[in-house]
């Protein structure tokens, strides 16, 4: 339950508030080169208190290679991550230890395990997400040596909506903005809905958006380890996360089948497909054309407000907003959105290199 993937495997530790959060990344193959720099670009993309709109704990997330890696290079032996916890306040949950907060994992914890690590949520907690992203650092690298590339970016900030075609984006506008909105003015209107939030002591939901190119033919499964099914599996275990679709999703069932096949024609020597409604997934294997998909995360459970709930005696209670915390996840999550990604895709090409004898010659 705190292991992922088949070939390229994590297994995530820690706690919120404990003295440290990491990965053991195993399968990498050897020979890949990566260095603490590249995966301290990734984790300063999720770190906290990067502006007003997100949560104002300070973390470095400074990144240790223990193990795994000589020389700059992964020598195909397990890689040890680990980034310790430096502005853990446990005292800010010390009125929360025996309450159940509403929507959170509290009561289901305390049920299941009988006890629970109830400072900022002990393993429930957001923060597990480092250990992802440092793990799937190294995965895009990975892909990169391959050629796929993986983009992530806020699509949605409660109604607001991007409304630009993908085709009419420019990716490069990302990181210039808090948000991770690839328009410059619907950015800004999207930070302004959250500041505004977070001074009515609210949270707020949004969607983040995801497209891979140049993923090659032949990733994925069939029947269980479908490719979109792994990528939803992926997605869903993020914290916040309430949905995700990919190609024409929900909306495709408005179309008819002669609107909605994607017809062949043949580019340059390559299958290709006139349209991408299938998202790039066809029969749950990819088809070498952009896989894009959608993951809805919910408006923060922890608020600023008080709220009704029960404790651990079954009596009413009031839960007093307190602590700190994101009024909206969808700018952080953009990045690890992106390193689940690159882990789904990096085991399915590993796997995928046995699946046909060709493939060994």
């Amino acid at each position: 339950m705190n292991s992922y993937g088949h070939i390229f495997r994590i297994t995530t530790f820690g706690e919120s508030h404990g003295k440290a959060v990491g990965v053991i990344v195993d399968g990498c193959p050897a020979g890949l080169e990566i260095d603490e720099e590249l995966i301290q670009k990734e984790l300063d993309r999720r770190k906290p208190g990067q502006s007003r709109i997100t949560t104002q704990r300070k973390e470095a997330d400074q990144v240790e290679i223990l193990s795994g890696v000589f020389e700059g290079k992964t020598q195909g032996t397990p890689i040890m991550l680990l980034v310790k916890n430096a502005d853990a306040r446990s005292k800010d949950y010390s009125h929360i230890k025996d309450t159940f907060r509403p929507s959170h994992a509290d009561y289901t914890y305390q049920t299941k395990y009988g006890s629970r690590d109830y400072r900022g949520g002990g393993r429930s907690s957001a923060r597990e997400t480092v250990a992802r992203v440092a793990g799937g650092a190294i995965a895009k690298k990975f892909l990169e040596k391959i050629g796929i590339k993986i983009t992530a970016y806020v699509s949605q900030v409660g109604k607001l909506r991007l409304e630009k075609a993908v085709e009419e984006l420019d990716f490069s506008e990302i990181e210039k903005n808090a948000v991770r909105c690839p328009d410059s003015e619907t950015a800004q209107k999207m930070f302004d809905l959250i500041d505004q939030t977070r001074l009515n002591q609210d949270t707020i939901g949004g969607i983040v958006s995801c497209i891979a190119t140049d993923v090659p033919v032949g990733l994925g499964e069939p029947a269980f380890d479908k490719l979109h099914a792994e990528l939803g599996k992926a997605m869903l275990s993020i914290n916040a996360v309430k949905g995700f679709e990919y190609g024409s999703g929900f909306e495709g069932i408005e179309m008819y089948g002669s609107e909605h096949n994607d017809e062949f024609y043949i580019e340059n020597g390559k299958v290709r497909t006139h349209t991408n409604y299938s998202g790039g997934i066809q029969g749950g294997i990819s088809n070498g054309e952009p896989i894009y998909f959608r993951i809805a995360f919910k408006p923060v459970a922890t608020l600023m407000k008080d709220q009704n709930s029960v404790d651990k005696e079954g009596k009413t209670v009031t839960v007093i907003g307190k602590g700190r915390h994101d009024p909206c996840v969808v700018p952080r999550a953009v990045p690890i959105v992106e390193a689940m990604t690159a882990l789904v895709l990096t085991d399915f090409y590993l796997r995928n290199q046995s699946a046909n004898i060709s493939n060994l010659e």
